[in-house]
């Protein structure tokens, strides 16, 4: 979430993606540690199953909007 309104604050969308991309690789961290979690008896394998779903479910949307803002031509406010 930080990266995400870091990102966005810089007010240029080309840096907005960057910062979006090292938020949707925090996603991927995430599910890396459940399996760690998981792997030494942490969390039971029904609740990696919800966190790493829902972690993979907010790296999808993180990707869909970068894919959004490649395409969309908008450049942030600096570039007005």
């Amino acid at each position: 979430m930080s990266n995400i309104a870091e990102g966005f604050d810089r007010n240029g969308t080309g840096e907005f993606i960057q910062f979006l991309s090292i938020a949707k690789g925090s996603a991927a961290e995430v599910v890396s540690q459940l399996y760690v979690a998981m792997d030494q008896k942490y969390i039971a394998e029904e609740e990696f199953e919800r966190l790493s779903s829902l972690a993979t479910q907010a790296g999808r949307k993180i990707g869909a909007l970068m894919s959004y803002l490649r395409k969309s031509g908008i450049k942030g406010a600096k570039f007005r």
